[in-house]
């Protein structure tokens, strides 16, 4: 980069303007346009709607994938079943999908034959839950030093 030198006359100060401001300024406008024109706003509409279409393309692809899971889920569970499974979802959503991805993986594999009854759900979930339970223990170090009486 080039420097060009500017001298105050009235301070006798040199001041040091650079075409690297100028250019580093341009890149971090570029940047800017790109990163606004990735989340679809700012200025020039043209990538908008080639985003929005991408945006609808994948949240119908999305709802698809989630109409064809709630169909095997009503294929492989009795209501009673997926009223029970509905429940632990409001509770514990990251649980609900958990086992109902293990489910559809054996529904899958073919090792569900009959549909899965209440009771079964019930097993299925205290299996799970005794298997992700958290075991907390404490243990305490005393320490000793050299000036402790080992004689108590």
């Amino acid at each position: 980069f080039f420097l060009n030198s500017v001298v105050d006359d009235r301070s006798g100060r040199v001041e040091k303007d650079t075409m690297a401001d100028a250019e580093l300024e341009a890149i971090r406008q570029r940047r800017m346009q790109e990163l606004m024109a990735q989340q679809g706003g700012g200025p020039g509409g043209a990538g908008m709607p080639q985003n929005m279409e991408q945006a609808q393309q994948q949240e119908e692809q999305r709802r698809a994938a989630e109409d064809q899971r709630q169909e095997m889920l009503v294929r492989i569970l009795t209501p009673d079943a997926r009223e029970r499974l509905n429940r632990v979802r409001l509770v514990k959503p990251e649980k609900a999908v958990g086992i109902e991805n293990m489910l559809l993986a054996a529904a899958q594999r073919g090792a569900i034959g009959e549909k899965i009854t209440e009771d079964r759900l019930i097993t299925l979930l205290t299996q799970v839950n005794e298997q992700t339970q958290k075991k907390t223990s404490v243990k305490i170090i005393r320490r000793t030093s050299a000036l402790d009486d080992d004689d108590w």
